[in-house]
């Protein structure tokens, strides 16, 4: 994936690859810091020739907000900025014609702005039809400036939106990947850590500081969304992606599953707390129950990170070999499963103290492996796509409609080609 200009690229080639420059130029915040600045400076420059304005830096500063870092973002950007804008004018040449600017009128204009601005679905830049309404109404020559003001929006967001489609913003997919499989890194430490208070006595505190790791672990969920909302907007709108739609329901349904899994981690890890609590002096379960545990704990974390780089790889080989280790270790889970199933009903049946947590830790386990199965994820998969699909029907009847004729008549050429 093209993450910065060709030109830019060439550049940075020339330079020792283990050059601190160049990580840092490479760096996605260092790209994006790059392309706004030039955005905003070819604006400017295009506003110099045709505003009349002799210092034209609304073109500028619009080009800087609408500069995002997908291209989807570019464009909702754009026409909400060109969208507060003329309707800010709009109101501004209204009340110039009927007052002139006096304290009260500032603040009526204020008012009328910031109440017509969500209504108009300005969003963000609600505060922007207040501005361009004050900055037009406080000139003298209220018909010239207005018509200066969104000639230079015009020029800043057209200049936004066109350097995003010379020069294509980052797919950040490989970024979301990246977090989802230090996400189910983390968890497989964690699982290892669990595994580790089942060989000997484990002190109460010590299963309770675990059990505060796996709370942790839903400030990391949340940092992986945010990370995915940005791959997803990256697809939408891009030209170089032909499945978007495909990859972003991967992704989501892959962490959706991975947030399944850290909550049952984390009932795991109240499970084990709780069994330290009534086994005090004692292991956690029987010896050999036990370390038959500990072995099926280490075959789910290994089954969680081959998930993860499953969802994330970006290429059909690196795919196979994902899917091979999944379901290499599912199989070596669920028969451990069984082993451990066996030991703890003889277990129950000898001792029967505390079966209740015994099995609501088996039951936990199975719901781990059962979010990981391959055909409970097709089905999810396929679910998660008749949705969209029914959603983008409902909301853009016609899209869908020729969206679905271009995929009719594409696998007829294909058909045609074979």
């Amino acid at each position: 994936m093209r993450l910065v200009p060709e030109r830019l690229v060439k550049l940075l080639s020339r330079v020792p690859r283990g050059s601190r420059l160049v990580k840092r130029l490479r760096h996605p915040e260092a790209v994006q810091t790059l392309r706004a600045t030039a955005a905003a400076t070819i604006a400017y420059v295009i506003a110099l020739h045709l505003s009349r304005e002799p210092v034209p830096l609304t073109a500028p500063l619009t080009a800087l907000l609408v500069v995002q870092v997908t291209l989807y973002a570019t464009v909702k950007m754009s026409l909400s900025r060109i969208n507060s804008v003329v309707v800010g004018v709009f109101i501004a040449i209204g009340f110039s014609a009927l007052v002139g600017l006096s304290w009260w009128s500032l603040g009526l204009i204020i008012l009328v702005s910031l109440t017509i601005g969500p209504l108009v679905r300005a969003n963000e830049f609600v505060p922007e039809v207040a501005i361009s309404a004050m900055l037009v109404l406080g000139v003298t020559q209220v018909a010239s400036s207005a018509w200066d003001r969104v000639l230079e929006t015009l020029i800043g967001a057209l200049t936004g939106l066109a350097f995003n489609l010379f020069f294509a913003p980052p797919l950040w997919v490989d970024t979301a990947g990246d977090a989802l499989e230090d996400l189910a890194r983390r968890m497989r430490r964690l699982l290892l850590e669990l595994s580790d208070q089942l060989d000997a006595e484990t002190p109460w505190p010590l299963a309770a500081e675990r059990l505060h790791e796996a709370r942790r672990l839903d400030q990391d969920i949340a940092d992986v969304d945010a990370s995915l909302r940005q791959a997803e907007d990256s697809l939408r709108l891009n030209p170089r992606v032909r499945e978007g739609r495909l990859h972003r329901v991967v992704l989501r349904t892959g962490l959706d599953t991975l947030e399944i899994c850290t909550v049952v981690l984390r009932v795991i890890a109240r499970t084990l707390t709780d069994l330290a609590k009534q086994r005090e002096e004692e292991w956690l379960l029987e010896p050999e129950a036990s370390m038959a545990m500990r072995d099926l704990l280490g075959h789910v974390a290994d089954a969680i990170v081959s998930f993860a780089v499953l969802v994330s790889t970006g290429t059909s080989s690196e795919s196979e070999t994902a899917e091979d280790r999944l379901v290499s270790h599912l199989a070596a889970a669920n028969a451990q499963r069984e082993h451990v199933a066996r030991l703890l009903l003889d277990t129950v049946q000898e001792d029967p103290r505390q079966w209740q947590l015994q099995g609501a830790l088996l039951t936990e386990i199975d719901r781990i492996l059962a979010e990981l199965d391959a055909e409970h994820r097709t089905q999810r998969l396929m679910e998660e796509l008749d949705r969209n699909a029914q959603q983008l029907h409902e909301r853009f009847p016609v899209l869908a409609d020729v969206l679905r004729w271009a995929r009719k008549h594409n696998l007829r050429v294909r058909r045609k080609g074979a």
